[in-house]
């Protein structure tokens, strides 16, 4: 333990792409464990950062210690041994320590190797809860304490006598074994930690050098501030963050270049599918729907394949706007295609789009895993479909489009960038349009889809009163009954949603077919009744919503997801089952099914109690709020910006350390920064960008086609 941080002993050839079984004290078996914390290299373990930090650096004397608190003390080993068998015959490891002041016995249970560990004269720094001693009913003892055998004053301390991280563990492996190796590759690697930003970049962001933010975010020695350190917002972790923001935008500039040079032909519109469809509504389109309707068609009519966003909240009309897009593709004699995430999306998009075009003379297909009709994929292959809608099934060989010229991805972040890619070479540089109802704010949107053009539908239809949400427990079902029968006796209809859990979906299946007849029998024998699940076929699922939209059916029991597609003003309530089951997004999408006439609506959440506290904090922000920019940024706070961006899915490069939330203005700063540089240097092509361009095919590998960099 002669050796510091700063002053490291070398291996012959140490690169931080080694595997971490070759750093002392690891091997072959704990790289196993390494493995399970997506550790292999020795860049994975400096960015496996702690979790937490605890301050052990404030001694106290023996005489000084509080029962019940965490203290740190330092002391000379007074005794040593296996002293007492308990009446379970559990061996009991005694070590006595005093300092002048007074002494402290530190206990390990069933660990009788601990006895090779110590010995008696031996200075020790030791940190843990104190408490009474429990075997002679006075004096103090720790249980399990951290410890450090001092055997030089020059020693570096690990885990004692200063502040500690605290990383995340597997069995097996240890904070304590996981500081012993940081303190191993620290020794042996810190010179190869070297900055790849440019020295003007670093500059501009007073950002400290990368050498010595791992060393102080691995052992903390400058900044003293355990608050600072525990919320992730110390100069150490806004250096990484930085960095992880910084190759994201830059991938994502380099992307956006590539495109912009895309090339297609320029489309002719003249707006006649377009008028004819805007003439059959039965409403108005919003002055928002209009605005993104004229970017698009600006996107359209110039040489450069369109890459648009569009998002917005539940019910804003993104599905008409999509059409209307496909519209002006189809009257240039080009094909179009929607593709989403699940069948049951796909069939409420084809059941939607295809009422809506009832009076076009367009045909229109869809093709599922399940639902691949010969004489449709035929219709594909000719060029006669003017409009398909499916699922994963759409990328597969066997669909063939005769002329494919726009691409409509719905819930994008569903899909990985490699099957969005898949999409887009059914046609030559097709218009691609995504659309997302996961609504988040315009400076979030513009870092983490910077490659596209971003459009938002920021209003609603008029005419629509806020929808109240109300919470029952089980034990109140009646109460929510209640108001669904006052809604159905003034005309209105209503929805009783079902989870379906894949692990689960016979027995789910089985109670909602099994409520459905007691609701039919004993709850609302006056009512008809609507059954609506993912195993019925595409027919029967077609006259079920027909149905309910026409008014036939006054209660549509569901155990499949409508978030889109059912566009029923008249339906005025919703009572969700098992609503803690849900998540955010899921339980706002419901919700936007019902509201959408002059009716009050009403969404009634019915759980299970006790419920967990994240599933009360989704119920509670539902009840209070309305609207989705809210909802998703409490969702993005309850689920972490990786499960809610889906960037493993999404093929962007993972976000270990950096949060989208709490870091936006650095993630703003690091996307000025990319974006300029691009700029200023197009291929990456300059000797100081050498380092720019590893680091970049590493962290986006193969997820995207960066051609200007390979």
């Amino acid at each position: 333990m002669k050796t510091t941080l700063e002053s490291p002993k070398m291996n012959l050839t140490p690169r931080l792409t080694d595997s971490i079984q070759y750093v002392k004290g690891v091997g072959p078996k704990r790289a196993e464990l390494f493995k399970k914390l997506n550790i292999l290299t020795v860049e994975d373990a400096l960015t496996h950062l702690p979790r937490r930090y605890e301050d052990r650096g404030n001694f106290k004397k023996i005489s000084q210690i509080k029962y019940g608190e965490i203290e740190t003390i330092s002391g000379i080993v007074k005794a040593a041994g296996i002293n007492i068998t308990s009446r379970k015959r559990m061996k009991i490891f005694e070590l006595v320590v005093g300092d002048g002041t007074g002494i402290i016995t530190a206990k390990w249970f069933n660990q009788p190797y601990m006895k090779n560990v110590f010995k008696v004269g031996q200075k020790v720094i030791l940190n843990g809860k104190v408490k009474m001693n429990s075997y002679y009913g006075y004096g103090a003892e720790i249980d399990s304490p951290e410890y450090e055998i001092i055997d030089d004053e020059a020693d570096v301390l690990l885990h004692t006598g200063r502040i500690v991280p605290i990383y995340p563990e597997t069995s097996g492996l240890s904070s304590r074994q996981i500081r012993v190796i940081m303190k191993n590759i620290f020794d042996t690697y810190l010179s190869e930690i070297k900055d790849h930003l440019p020295a003007d970049i670093l500059e501009h962001n007073k950002l400290i050098p990368l050498s010595t933010t791992f060393s102080e975010v691995h052992f903390p020695q400058m900044e003293k501030d355990m608050a600072l350190l525990n919320s992730g917002r110390s100069e150490m972790y806004r250096r990484l963050a930085f960095d992880e923001f910084f190759f994201l935008e830059l991938g994502l500039a380099l992307r956006k270049k590539d495109m912009e040079k895309e090339k297609r032909d320029a489309l002719k519109i003249n707006g006649e599918l377009l008028r004819q469809l805007i003439n059959s509504l039965s409403f108005k389109l919003t002055s928002a729907q209009v605005r993104v309707i004229d970017e698009i068609k600006n996107d359209l009519i110039s040489p450069h394949p369109m890459n648009r966003l569009i998002q917005g909240d539940v019910g804003c009309g993104k599905t008409i706007v999509a059409l209307s897009a496909m519209l002006m593709a189809i009257e240039n004699g080009l094909q179009t295609v929607i593709m989403v995430p699940t069948e049951i999306l796909a069939e409420q998009h084809y059941f939607n789009i295809k009422s809506l075009i009832s009076k076009l003379s367009l045909k229109i297909v869809l093709l599922t895993s399940s639902r691949k009709d010969k004489e449709d994929i035929k219709a594909v292959e000719d060029g006669n479909a003017n409009i398909v809608i499916g699922t994963h099934a759409l990328i597969q060989d066997d669909i063939r489009f005769k002329m494919l010229g726009l691409a409509v991805v719905d819930e994008q972040h569903k899909f990985g960038v490699m099957q969005r890619g898949a999409l887009k070479k059914k046609g030559y540089n097709p218009d691609i349009l995504i659309m997302t109802a996961t609504p988040i704010p315009r400076t979030l949107a513009m870092s983490v889809y910077g490659d596209l053009d971003i459009s938002v539908i920021d209003e609603l239809p008029p005419g629509r009163t806020p929808i109240k949400t109300l919470k029952f427990y089980k034990s109140h079902r009646l109460e929510a009954f209640k108001l669904v029968k006052k809604e159905l006796s003034n005309g209105r209809q209503c929805y009783i949603i079902y989870p379906l859990i894949e692990e689960s979906e016979k027995v789910d299946l089985k109670a909602a077919t099994e409520m459905a007849e007691h609701l039919k029998k004993d709850i609302f024998p006056e009512y008809n009744l609507g059954l609506l699940h993912g195993r019925m076929k595409t027919e029967e699922k077609e006259k079920v919503m027909k149905d309910f939209k026409e008014g036939r059916t006054n209660i549509l029991v569901s155990t499949t997801v409508i978030e889109v597609g059912i566009d029923v003003p008249n339906a005025s309530v919703m009572l969700i089952e098992h609503a803690e089951r849900f998540g955010l997004a899921q339980l706002h999408q419901l919700r936007g099914r019902v509201g959408r006439g002059q009716y009050q609506s009403c969404c009634l959440l019915m759980a299970e109690y006790p419920l967990s506290d994240d599933a009360k904090r989704r119920l509670d922000i539902m009840i209070k709020t309305n609207n989705g920019f809210d909802i998703a940024e409490e969702d993005l706070n309850i689920r972490g910006p990786g499960e809610f961006f889906g960037t493993k899915q999404s093929g962007l490069p993972e976000l270990k350390n950096a949060n989208i939330l709490r870091d936006v203005k650095i993630l703003e700063a690091a996307r000025r920064e990319a974006f300029e540089l691009i700029k200023k240097d197009s291929l990456l092509s300059m000797p100081e960008h050498n380092g720019l361009k590893t680091i970049l095919r590493q962290r986006w590998l193969e997820k995207l086609e960066l051609g200007t960099i390979s």
